[in-house]
């Protein structure tokens, strides 16, 4: 041994830490390790224990067991500026924000501002310090003094993520821990961020990354460690891994049954027609959909494919649409609903939940109507009975239906959406990126549950940045370029790099 040179010691080491919350565990016994100028990818459905460990080694949460070393020295991190102070860094999925502030206050939420003499805020020093931060992520185009609230979702995720790349002299980023960091981002944001941990490694930085798309984990990891049940399953190297080890890993299911393509449609009458449509860049849209069909819309970021279900479902345009043969004239969502239209959009948090009520609210909120016939009296029966039941078709289980929406899992929060569209037996179903920052068990779930829908003659459209989900799961695809539909091809011997050709305009053959 006098001959051999010491290994170094690992970046972070995690050692059979544990957690139980009421008498259930969260983690039983979860180990891994992160190196120096590593990307260790974390991966597990929700609820195999991702989020505790992560909440532990933040600060906000106290494990029950284990221990954890930075450098090889064992620490306790007793609280978020703990963790902060030790060179620990975060970022979450979810967008932690005030709307009404500018970019840099931001970006600073959570840490002191710079001040002048008399301790007044340097504001000055604060933009400029801002600046510095987005301009290392090469977000060139957001003015750290514009308002929040003014800027699209992926902007406001990529000032968030600029926040961790504050620089503190007093406390270096050793370990960056990215929870879904590309869930609200568009393929050329995600392309920042990905250059952005690549000079990180080259600094010598770990980064934990979780995320739950498996092409984008074996593509920028180094090893992938899966949780399940709580527990570490295995750590792979990246290139040995394959996306069907991973999910097996993960779930313990064969993936090959949840990710088959689509059978071909037993096409019905028209669930859906819509004659020339437009509304903002939205330009003379034109297409039916059928009973039993799912259509599917790609097209490149703003292509107009994230605007056209909203518009839709609002009524916000002109033009003809008509549902189950029946011309609408509803202009807004309330008598859409009731016309037998139901919607599920992108940002479930923001523009799909009432986060602070409990899962039946959020079911019944839009059916209230005909669940409670006699007007002014609510019938708490009625409610609880259809949330139950349409609760066990999409498999959402929560602990209690009385439950908080914020404290379920972001899987359980997309399956409430799916349980509220469904609650009112709609003749179509317009779905905007509908497994968007789920694990990959609650992404076969709602598979399973679309194909049942289209089988019991539905129509369902599917906006979705994922051409092989696309594939899969329906039967044509709309391609949409500059607000219009550039063509409408079956998925019939489709290929994703077919797909991608005709996103960027392509001619159909």
């Amino acid at each position: 041994m006098s001959g051999l040179a010491a290994r170094p010691a690992s970046l972070l080491s995690i050692s059979h830490l544990t957690k139980s919350y009421g008498g259930v565990a969260a983690l039983k016994g979860a180990s891994l390790t992160l190196e120096a100028g590593e990307v260790l990818a974390l991966m597990g459905e929700n609820g195999a224990g991702k989020s505790t460990l992560i909440k532990i080694l933040a600060g906000a949460v106290t494990p029950d067991g284990g221990a954890i070393a930075l450098n090889g020295d064992p620490v306790t991190i007793r609280s978020p500026q703990d963790a902060h102070r030790r060179g620990l860094r975060f970022i979450h999925q979810e967008l932690n924000i005030v709307p009404q502030l500018s970019v840099a206050e931001n970006v600073f939420l959570g840490r002191p501002y710079p001040t002048r003499l008399g301790g007044l805020v340097d504001w000055r020093r604060l933009y400029s310090l801002a600046r510095t931060a987005l301009d290392s992520l090469g977000v060139t185009d957001v003015a750290a003094d514009a308002i929040v609230a003014r800027l699209p979702v992926g902007d406001r995720m990529l000032v968030k993520i600029a926040s961790a790349f504050l620089e503190d002299l007093a406390a270096p980023a050793r370990v960056f821990v990215m929870d879904e960091p590309t869930a609200a981002l568009n393929g050329e944001e995600s392309e920042r961020l990905f250059r952005i941990i690549g000079e990180l490694q080259r600094r010598g930085c770990g980064i934990l990354y979780v995320s739950h798309r498996i092409d984008e984990v074996l593509r920028i990891s180094d090893r992938v460690t899966v949780l399940r049940d709580g527990e570490t399953r295995a750590t792979l190297a990246s290139p040995d891994a394959s996306k069907a080890a991973l999910i097996a890993l993960m779930t313990g299911r064969d993936p090959s049954e949840a990710i088959a393509s689509q059978s071909a449609a037993s096409r019905g009458g028209v669930a859906l027609s819509v004659e020339n449509f437009s509304g903002g860049d939205l330009r003379d849209i034109s297409f039916k959909l059928h009973e039993g069909e799912i259509l599917g819309v790609a097209g490149l970021a703003n292509s107009g494919q994230d605007r056209l279900l909203k518009a839709l479902m609002g009524g916000a345009g002109q033009g003809e649409v008509s549902i189950g043969g029946k011309v609408s004239r509803a202009r807004g969502p309330a008598g859409l609903w009731r016309n037998g239209l139901a919607y599920v959009p992108r940002e479930r948090r923001s523009e799909g939940l009432f986060l602070l009520h409990d899962v039946t609210r959020n079911i019944v909120l839009p059916h209230l109507g005909w669940l409670n016939r006699l007007g002014a009296f609510v019938n708490r029966r009625a409610e609880r009975a259809t949330a139950s039941e349409v609760a066990r078709r999409v498999r959402l289980k929560p602990a209690s239906f009385r439950q908080h929406l914020w404290r379920l899992s972001g899987g359980n929060q997309q399956k409430a959406m799916f349980a509220r569209a469904v609650a009112g037996a709609p003749k179509v179903l317009l779905l905007d990126e509908p497994t968007r920052g789920v694990d990959i068990g609650a992404k076969f779930d709602i598979y399973a549950l679309l194909r049942e829908l289209a089988a019991s003659g539905a129509g369902i459209v599917l906006s979705s940045s994922d051409h092989e989900e696309l594939l899969a799961l329906t039967h044509r695809i709309a391609v949409l370029r500059d607000g219009r539909i550039s063509t409408i091809v079956s998925t019939e011997g489709l290929t994703q790099r077919r797909l991608l050709g005709l996103c960027y305009g392509g001619a159909p053959e």
